[in-house]
């Protein structure tokens, strides 16, 4: 089982980076954050490596930060939750903006990045959100909705669409309309939203 790597670096692409240790080329899969933290291609680098593998495949993940490693290794025990989900995670949250999501059980921040569903974030947030104290991350709590917020939630709901459809249409309307904007303005631009 490869741990860690200590060599030149060959190659970097934004999900790759090819790493020669005595003579051998390693290619690993990395984090958009651990792409653009490795130095320019031909200088050393040390990487904290997650080898996975399965009955057809053996893949290396690789990852600069010790802490990375470990939210990695923390996220692929949730069922449902594969290395590229993982991966997918860490390349648009940094670890301190993922830990502080999932104990804060803010679902809406984890469904804002591509390829996570609202179930998979609800089984995150209940899994993770109290085995993540040894980041040192204090929990972000979720954005709180504003009364008329709820409203508009509230009749949307009501016409019979779904909570997670339904908050993401409501958030593009207030984010293209003033913070004093009426019941009816509101709903009928998130409702514009939902037809789209």
């Amino acid at each position: 089982m490869i741990a860690h790597l200590r060599g030149q670096l060959i190659a970097k692409s934004d999900n790759q980076a090819v790493v020669e240790c005595a003579g051998v080329g390693y290619c690993l899969t990395i984090s958009s954050h651990t792409f653009h933290a490795l130095p320019r291609p031909g200088e050393q680098v040390a990487l904290h490596v997650y080898t996975h593998v399965r009955e057809d495949q053996l893949a290396l993940y690789g990852f600069l930060r010790p802490e990375e490693k470990q939210l990695f290794e923390r996220l692929l025990s949730i069922s449902g939750v594969g290395p590229g989900m993982a991966r997918n995670l860490l390349s648009f949250k940094t670890v301190p903006e993922l830990v502080a999501a999932l104990r804060g059980r803010d679902v809406q921040a984890l469904v804002k990045i591509p390829k996570v569903g609202q179930k998979t974030a609800e089984r995150l947030v209940l899994e993770l959100h109290d085995k993540l104290d040894s980041f040192g991350v204090e929990a972000q709590p979720a954005p709180q909705a504003s009364p008329l917020e709820e409203d508009v939630l509230s009749a949307l709901l009501n016409l019979g669409y779904q909570r997670a459809a339904s908050e993401r249409a409501l958030a593009k309307a207030r984010a293209h309309m003033p913070d004093e904007s009426a019941f009816e303005k509101l709903f009928r631009c998130a409702l514009e939203n939902l037809s789209r």
